[in-house]
């Protein structure tokens, strides 16, 4: 298919598309050049990987499949989280609620003994500021380790779809799928996961930021028969209702880490730049970003010329674009702009 912009899919039938290609690099090293960031450098960080198993008995599955059909066998069954896109509080809707306490630590607080927290990465307050004494360990230049217990609360449903493989009374095969909402547990009483962990933090004697401290964590399903059986655990009622004995797992991944504001220097090939869609009634539209300044742009932007470099002052000649007068020609052939200043009085 041709999606929006000219990005074409490999497949011309699947309704998928590609994504832009911001970046590029011609492979000649010259054309890097040296960025300062304000990023984010990861201290330290471990992952945790938990699962809970939850049972179903005769779980009614919808649509029912066509009168005078059979089931034959089970082709695939697949699970995947309920989400409600139109309603974020929806009880259904799969969640974790992450409870995180501290041992050796302190979460920063304020008046009102409500823990602060930042803005991180992901752009949403997801970042608790720590602090510990950690002159014992500065001594020795090493970190100083801090231990935690986690207690993940799961509360809402899965969409779980069978693939049946049914038959009428010719024998004429075909696939029927059918569909659930299964209930994992409710708010009131949800399934706990609990786990320890230690973690290394940095110094926060002498530095500008105290290290924060950030988790997050990505649920998944996984299900199958109860017994691996068709005819123990799948049952169909007289009027094509298909009821089934199911086995979920529910299977997380938690990372946490302690993070520090750093400033970085790192090799770029410039700034990203996005091929304009075209509109052909405006004949200029405005940057959204500030344009890259680099040492060879400042060269051309004085203005300077060969006679400006050996000191001869005579060739350099005002356009408008130049300051290359007496006192700024060391400036303009070391690749620096002066400040724009009136001409003086002879």
């Amino acid at each position: 298919m041709s999606c929006f912009g000219g990005r074409t899919s490999p497949d011309l039938y699947q309704n998928c598309c590609n994504a832009n290609n911001l970046c590029e690099f011609s492979g000649n090293i010259s054309d890097l050049c040296t960025e300062p960031i304000y990023v984010q450098k990861v201290y330290d960080a471990v992952l945790f990987n938990l699962q809970g198993m939850k049972t179903v008995q005769n779980q009614a599955f919808t649509p029912h499949i066509p009168k005078g059909h059979r089931v034959k066998r089970v082709v695939d069954i697949r699970c995947k989280r309920f989400f409600n896109p139109c309603n974020i509080n929806d009880p259904k809707n799969l969640t974790l609620d992450v409870d995180t306490g501290i041992s050796g630590a302190t979460f920063l607080q304020n008046s009102s003994c409500e823990q602060i927290r930042v803005v991180g990465p992901d752009g949403t307050f997801s970042q608790k500021v720590l602090y510990v004494d950690t002159t014992e360990c500065d001594e020795r230049c090493m970190g100083t380790p801090i231990f935690g217990t986690q207690n993940i609360a799961i509360t809402g449903n899965v969409e779980v779809f069978l693939d049946l493989l049914i038959t009428d009374r010719s024998n004429n095969d075909s696939i029927f799928t059918v569909c659930s909402d299964v209930s994992i547990c409710d708010g009131k009483q949800p399934m706990v996961l609990t786990n320890f962990f230690e973690m290394c933090i940095p110094s926060t004697a002498d530095t500008a930021f105290l290290p924060r401290f950030t988790e997050f964590c990505n649920p998944a399903c996984e299900t199958r028969l109860a017994t691996n059986s068709l005819g123990r655990d799948i049952t169909v009622a007289n009027d094509g209702c298909v009821c089934a004995n199911l086995i979920i797992a529910i299977c997380i991944s938690c990372e946490k880490k302690v993070v520090v504001p750093v400033q970085l220097c790192v090799l770029s090939t410039g700034f990203a730049q996005i091929a304009p869609q075209v509109n052909h009634v405006c004949t200029s539209f405005p940057s959204l970003f500030p344009q890259q300044i680099r040492e060879r742009d400042t060269r051309e932007n004085c203005g300077v010329t060969d006679d400006c470099r050996h000191g001869h002052h005579h060739g350099c000649i005002d356009n408008g674009n130049s300051f290359c007068e007496s006192d700024d020609i060391d400036l303009c052939a070391d690749g620096i702009m002066p400040n724009r200043r009136p001409p003086r009085r002879r």
